[in-house]
Parts: C-alpha cells; sequence; structure tokens
C-alpha cells in the first residue's frame, strides 16, 4: 500500500520571511510539491502567475469558491486568498509530499479539514525586526503599513495553535530545523504501521 504523503504547512505573521524560507526548502527537497494559492491581490514586482500565485479576479475567485474548489480561502488586507484542494490530494494520494504557505487563518483552517498535517509557525527574531521587514519591501501605504503591523501581533498569539515553532534569525538555520521536523515526522509510528504489521 503506498503511503500518503505528507501535508507540511509553513504560515507566519507578515514580514516573517515565509516565502524566502520556502523557496530554499524546496531548492534542498524537490521531490516536495509546492501547492499554489490563488489570489485577488495585484502581482507584486517579479511576482508571475501560476508560480507564486494564480492571479485571478473577484468575479472568478467567487465562482471557484461556489464550485467547492477551495480546500480553504481568506479575506486578508482587502484581497481573497485560496487553496485548490483536489492538486494537493492528489499528489498525497500518490505518495508525493506537499508544502503549503499560507497566512494563519488559512492555515487554522487546514487544521479542522487534514488533522494529518504538519503545522509550523515562522517567527522574527524579534518584533522590531519584524516591523523593519514589513517597511523595507516599500510597497505598502502607511495606512496599509500599520495594519500590517498591527494584525501581526494578532497572528504571532495564533502561533500556540500549531505544532511546532521555527524562529527565522537565519534562513539557512530555519531550513534545517524544518527538515529536521519533517524527517521525524516520515518517522512517526501512525505513518508507518504497514511496515510494522508486516513483521506481526
Amino acid at each position: 500500500m503506498m503511503k500518503k504523503g505528507l501535508l507540511t504547512v509553513i504560515s507566519g505573521a507578515s514580514g516573517t520571511g515565509k516565502g524566502t524560507v520556502c523557496k530554499k526548502l524546496l531548492a534542498e527537497l524537490p521531490e516536495m510539491f509546492y501547492s499554489i494559492s490563488a489570489t485577488t491581490r495585484q502581482p507584486r514586482t517579479g511576482e508571475v502567475d501560476g508560480k507564486e500565485y494564480f492571479f485571478i479576479s473577484v468575479e472568478q475567485f467567487k465562482s471557484w469558491l461556489a464550485e467547492e474548489k477551495f480546500l480553504e480561502y481568506a479575506e486578508v488586507y482587502g484581497n481573497f486568498y485560496g487553496t485548490p484542494a483536489h492538486k494537493i490530494e492528489e499528489r498525497r494520494n500518490s505518495g508525493v509530499d506537499v508544502l503549503l504557505e499560507i497566512d494563519v487563518q488559512g492555515a487554522l483552517k487546514v487544521m479542522d479539514k487534514c488533522p494529518d498535517g504538519v503545522y509550523i509557525f515562522l517567527l522574527p527574531p524579534s518584533f522590531d525586526e519584524l516591523c523593519n521587514r514589513i517597511k523595507n519591501r516599500g510597497t505598502e501605504t502607511p495606512d496599509v503599513l500599520q495594519r500590517r503591523i498591527e494584525s501581526a501581533k494578532n497572528e504571532i498569539a495564533l502561533g500556540k495553535k500549531y505544532q511546532y515553532v521555527v524562529v527565522n534569525d537565519t534562513v539557512d538555520a530555519a531550513v534545517a530545523k524544518i527538515k529536521a521536523i519533517i524527517t521525524a515526522e516520515r518517522c512517526k509510528v501512525s505513518r508507518n504501521l504497514d511496515e510494522i504489521d508486516i513483521f506481526s
């Protein structure tokens, strides 16, 4: 019997460095499938449709929602984000590990639907560092910037609901810890009952 692929969910407050950490993690674990979310927000400089996100209209998003195509969805800072469910299940059922990088709201919904997932909360080295990272993006207006900083405080408080927490002090160290978590999860007894039963 084929072992079901692992679902690893990484999230954290805005400015924590989720994207950078996930990019390096995928480079070191190329066998993982990266689940791309759909969003109604405008692409940032350098972002490509179908690579970082599926950039779609509000109308198309609502159409997908009506067809129950999302594992989870959320409205964040006035934009919609959603995770296409069928792509994840197809990969997992074929034994492929899946990486899902989503915001805290979305992760909490996925926890309810996929209790067998591995949930990792990424923290910044300090709150001051988080504020600096958000400001240094230079992509938000002052009003949106303040909303992101206030929202980050609330999101960090929800980190207690995750199974693991990793501080992103350096990308290399954070990725090494996440890889160790994934290795340990793959070795859990509950994921390897078939192998044990062979000897019964």
